[in-house]
């Protein structure tokens, strides 16, 4: 028998124990956030006595007693005024450097969870969305100790605090300033969560979906305005700010009528104390200022009672963002992606990656050296490439050809462990499943087809392959790849590049890219589809270039291309066919060192 509906959809918005866990790592520790909630509650309790404290010192003076009846209200009221503006200051001061402290630590974690599954394990996603949860979301977590805990702890405590006060002063105002509290708080909270609930849950994910189509017009306003379809997708643009702008008026509207309905029975109590009151003087030692007690006390009360239902609303919010940040990395990572291997003891990690007269080989002299080896992308249930069998030994240069589709990006992904492979793929006679990720990435490095280059200088941009290198390192090896001379007309190394290379061409930027792996000194090199942004004539010079700046004792490269390249550039061209995943009868297939591929001229 199924379940109640109602049942159902509470037990679905049950927060998950994936959601719980951003949860706790976005709320500080106790020992952390203990005196920020200490310092709130004496700022809160000290404003609720100051009103007391005033109401009754006002009061009793208009009766004209002796002074000193009235010492102690006087130095209470300076006291409490005191009080309310420092323990604030401190409980500002004290809650958000804990929150933000959280928050750093949070940061760290999720891209702790990130950084296995980049870049391959991320090739589906929505980048605008991404961004957006790792930025705004995250960012939304801090409200969890701000503006969820702080208020409920504080608010609620000096409240009841503060209907125990009015009680022993009079028990019937106490009684009805804890109705009105209570009638504030269901109603603000029922009106609030009618009005605003669904609009304070989507909020965050109509943030992610507007970002991810600001993304998409702006990276592709060019392609989108020469085809004509720019007005299609800012149409798509404007309904989706439609709806995060009617969200966000629903949210505000819930809040607004909250408020309302908190202020109707702040004004509720105080007069429902005017009325309980008024009767009680002169009955029990009941006098004047404690009449103005009861009655003004109700409207500081409810000040920061105030607080509580607002916290109610963000909570939602909260956990809505929680949500978002824990969908956005999986929690189990693809069997796709290599598994993080711990590094190998400092002894077997240095023969890896020494680098003597010539670098360190397998026992028959390759540095790479692939069998029967196949790859897949995460959420394919056929591989992309398979049967792929290679050896690279040093100054070997290698051209890697195939029809586009068969796999020769997938292949370089898989030797540069962002995919995960099947078969036998050994590093310098080493198995590559038992070395780190990071220590097979020391020595086969890879130039994409697309290199990013960052928003920064020509120098930075360089700088992350080696941050040692002198500014003479750098111009040398950008006389390498023959931009020393377009540098030093640009402004030399400051020159910046724009976001992704924006200011420089695809060329150019294939060579920046190149020379940053040159820096980077890698034993493999492999350099994927180096001219598919460029023009034919430029392509075939680029192709010589890469080839003759990479080329060096000890060095291999494996350039990637569907193009012919020179034959007396290279020393043997291999043909991968088209993949396994696009036919029942397509096999890959690379052929060994000497030999002729079926179906190809001998390989030169």
């Amino acid at each position: 028998m199924s379940e109640p509906a109602s049942v159902s959809t509470r037990r679905s918005r049950l927060p998950s124990a994936a959601t719980r866990a951003i949860l706790r790592l976005a709320q500080p520790r106790a020992r952390q956030s203990l005196p920020g909630l200490l310092a709130g509650l004496a700022s809160t309790a000290s404003a609720v006595a100051l009103l007391a404290c005033s109401a009754w010192l006002i009061t009793r003076a208009a009766e004209m007693p002796p002074i000193m009846f009235l010492g102690m209200a006087v130095v209470g009221v300076r006291a409490f005024a005191l009080f309310r503006s420092a323990f604030r200051y401190l409980e500002r001061l004290l809650s958000h450097d804990a929150a933000f402290r959280q928050l750093g630590a949070l940061r760290l974690g999720i891209f702790a969870r990130l950084l296995p599954l980049a870049p391959a394990g991320l090739s589906a996603t929505r980048r605008g969305d991404l961004l957006t949860r790792l930025v705004r979301d995250v960012d939304d977590l801090q409200d969890l100790p701000l503006r969820v805990v702080q208020p409920l702890a504080t608010s609620g405590l000096v409240a009841a605090l503060s209907v125990a006060g009015v009680w022993l002063v009079l028990p019937a105002a106490g009684l009805t300033l804890l109705v009105c509290l209570g009638v504030a708080g269901v109603l603000g909270t029922v009106t609030a969560t009618a009005l605003s609930a669904r609009a304070e849950r989507d909020l965050a994910p109509l943030r992610g979906a507007l970002a991810d189509e600001v993304l998409e017009v702006v990276e592709n306003l060019d392609v989108l305005t020469a085809f004509g379809a720019l007005d299609g997708r800012l149409h798509e643009l404007a309904s989706v700010e439609g709806r995060l702008r009617r969200a966000t008026l629903r949210r505000s509207t819930g809040a607004g009528v909250q408020a309302a309905v908190i202020s109707l029975c702040a004004g509720a109590a105080t007069v429902l104390a005017l009325i309980i009151a008024i009767p009680a003087l002169g009955t029990g030692g009941f006098s004047g200022p404690a009449l103005a007690v009861v009655v003004l006390v109700p409207m500081a009360v409810f000040e920061v009672f105030a607080l509580i239902p607002p916290a109610l609303g963000a909570w939602r919010q909260v956990r809505s963002s929680a949500e978002r940040v824990a969908t956005a990395v999986p929690e189990r990572v693809p069997a796709e992606i290599p598994a993080e291997t711990p590094a190998l003891a400092e002894s077997a990690a240095g023969r890896i990656l020494e680098r003597p007269a010539g670098p360190a080989r397998g026992a028959d002299g390759a540095l790479v050296e692939l069998t029967d080896v196949g790859a897949s992308w995460p959420g394919t249930d056929r591989p992309a490439v398979a049967g792929v069998t290679l050896r690279l030994t040093a100054g070997d240069r290698v051209h890697l050809a195939g029809a586009s589709g068969a796999g020769k990006s997938t292949l370089a992904q898989a030797l540069v462990r962002f995919l995960d492979y099947t078969g036998s793929y050994r590093v310098k006679g080493m198995e590559a499943r038992e070395l780190a990720p990071a220590d097979v990435r020391r020595v086969v490095g890879l130039c994409e087809q697309r290199p990013w280059l960052f928003d920064d200088t020509i120098r930075q941009n360089l700088l992350f392959a080696r941050d040692t290198a002198t500014d003479d390192d750098l111009l040398a090896v950008l006389d390498r790849v023959g931009l020393a001379d377009w540098a030093m007309r640009r402004g030399g190394l400051d020159a910046r590049v724009g976001e992704r290379g924006a200011l420089v061409s695809g060329g150019q930027a294939q060579r920046i890219a190149l020379a940053r792996a040159l820096l980077a000194d890698f034993p493999v090199l492999i350099v994927d589809e180096p001219t598919a942004n460029v023009d034919a004539g430029l392509g075939d010079r680029l192709v010589r270039d890469i080839l003759s700046a990479s080329a060096g004792a000890g060095r291999a490269v494996l350039l990637i291309s569907h193009t012919p390249v020179p034959a007396e550039l290279i020393t043997r061209t291999v043909t991968l066919t088209a993949g396994a995943g696009l036919g029942p009868m397509a096999r890959p297939w690379v052929a060994p060192r000497q030999g002729v591929i079926p179906g190809e001229l001998p390989a030169p």
